[in-house]
């Protein structure tokens, strides 16, 4: 969830940064800008305050304005000569009446002939496009000289932006900077406060995850966060604590039924066989009710031993894996000889942390059901290997396996093919096996075997508890 919700976080802020960046990155610009055109403005009102004592010049060379044109003459030289800005008076047909450099004259087009032609109409010229760092362009400033209240003359500045340019170049690059910091700073936050938002989250799963897996004693620990997930973390534990009461009590129901049924029951058959000698041999009523009776007891003695094998902590310790298997698969090769069956073994040594005794039950009910519908003349294979940080007994055998629908529910409490119900069973076994193995890590697991058969894994941790 964190990979999903930091990134989402960052976009915003990134996106809020921009929207305040932007903004002021313009502005920036566009006051330096300024600053600029106010003193272009300024320079050329006082050279068309000059200007206006030699405006004579547009017309004749008279004496009394020389001196005065020298003087004007004179202030744009120095000007051009201190910023390096091109500067001219020029008359309203064109003629320049002084400017610095001498090379400097209106263009038939362009951005001086259009603020030339402004200033002509008695105003001054319009405040120059926004020039970028990027941009070469040049800023143009026009103010008319007015006598006697006509426009007589023009004095027209043309300026370099160079030294702007990098002035809005660097308060652009402060302006990064402060974003850079503001972002990293937001992104440290964001850290913070997803952590702070997903720790009980996380807890929480890992122990969703845990009473999933069997663990039914895992409670969310107190880790902080927003009020609603922390109260989210109190209901789960106290939905969990009923949770474990009311399987308790089934178990403990299913415990005590089996237990108090057992007494009745074997009182009933010992009257069954009392009341068998009494009738003739054989009879076939007594026989059938005698192997219903038995069967029922066993279905009892199954079902005592899934509720305390769902309540038995398993007593986990370093075993030998590959010597335990082997030793049950010679207690059972009998049996598989008396039916006709191959058992086939490779048990190699190998350790693994595991309930020796849960382990051998675990065995024994799949290497019976194994050689149980494993038909005559064919084999049943016990195989010990090694997968990383489990050990696994893979058990194989060429009966007529499951299909896809029935190995989804084999393991399942009371369940067994349809296929499958003339075989001596109760449904239990397996359930029983699972619910052993899974209270020391373990689990076991089914699949199919080619070209026919059923593969049953039994996997038990190599690591130990405290890993």
């Amino acid at each position: 969830m964190r990979t999903r919700l930091l990134p989402l976080l960052i976009v915003l802020m990134a996106a809020m940064l921009l929207a305040l960046g932007i903004p002021l990155a313009v502005s920036v610009a566009a006051a330096e800008q300024q600053d600029v055109v106010v003193d272009r403005i300024d320079d050329t009102a006082r050279f068309a305050s000059l200007a206006q004592f030699v405006t004579d010049a547009c017309s004749s060379t008279a004496t009394s304005t020389d001196e005065r044109l020298r003087t004007l003459s004179s202030e744009l030289d120095s000007y051009y000569g201190v910023y390096g800005i091109r500067a001219g008076v020029f008359c309203r047909t064109d003629i320049p009446m002084a400017q610095a450099p001498a090379t400097f004259f209106l263009p038939d087009e362009g951005v001086v002939r259009d603020a030339f032609a402004e200033a002509r109409l008695s105003r001054r010229s319009h405040d120059p496009k926004q020039v970028w760092p990027w941009q070469r362009n040049r800023l143009v400033v026009a103010s008319p000289v007015i006598r006697d209240g006509d426009v007589v003359a023009v004095v027209v500045t043309d300026s370099p932006t160079g030294h702007m340019r990098s002035r809005i170049l660097h308060g652009w690059l402060v302006i990064g900077a402060g974003e850079i910091a503001a972002m990293l700073l937001a992104v440290g936050a964001a850290l913070r406060l997803t952590g702070w938002v997903l720790r009980p989250v996380r807890v929480l799963d890992a122990t969703t995850h845990a009473i999933a897996s069997g663990r039914l004693k895992s409670r969310v620990a107190a880790a902080g966060g927003p009020p609603e997930l922390q109260r989210l973390a109190g209901a789960f534990n106290e939905m969990a604590d009923n949770v474990e009461e009311v399987l308790e009590q089934q178990r403990a129901f299913v415990a005590d039924a089996s237990h108090q049924l057992r007494n009745p029951l074997a009182a009933l058959l010992l009257r069954i066989e009392l009341l068998a000698l009494e009738l003739p041999e054989g009879n076939e009523e007594i026989a059938s009710v005698r192997t219903e009776g038995k069967r029922l007891a066993e279905v009892l003695d199954d079902l005592l031993d899934l509720a305390l094998a769902e309540h038995t902590e398993a007593d986990l310790r370093i075993t030998d894996i590959g010597a335990l298997t082997a030793e049950r698969v010679a207690a059972w090769t009998p049996t598989a000889e008396a039916k006709g069956v191959r058992l086939v073994a490779d048990c190699p040594a190998t350790t693994a942390w595991a309930d020796p005794i849960t382990l051998s039950s675990a065995l024994d009910a799949v290497i019976d059901n194994a050689i149980k519908f494993t038909p005559e003349d064919e084999a049943v294979e016990v195989v010990v290997l090694v997968d990383g940080a489990v050990s696994k007994v893979v058990v194989t055998d060429d009966g007529p396996g499951l299909t896809d629908e029935e190995l989804a529910r084999v393991g399942d409490r009371f369940w067994r093919s349809g296929r499958h119900q003339n075989v001596k069973g109760s449904g239990l076994g397996l359930s029983i096996s699972r619910a052993l193995l899974a209270a020391g890590g373990g689990d076991i697991s089914y699949g199919p075997h080619e070209p026919h058969g059923l593969t049953v894994t039994v996997s038990v941790p190599r690591s130990g508890p405290t890993a």
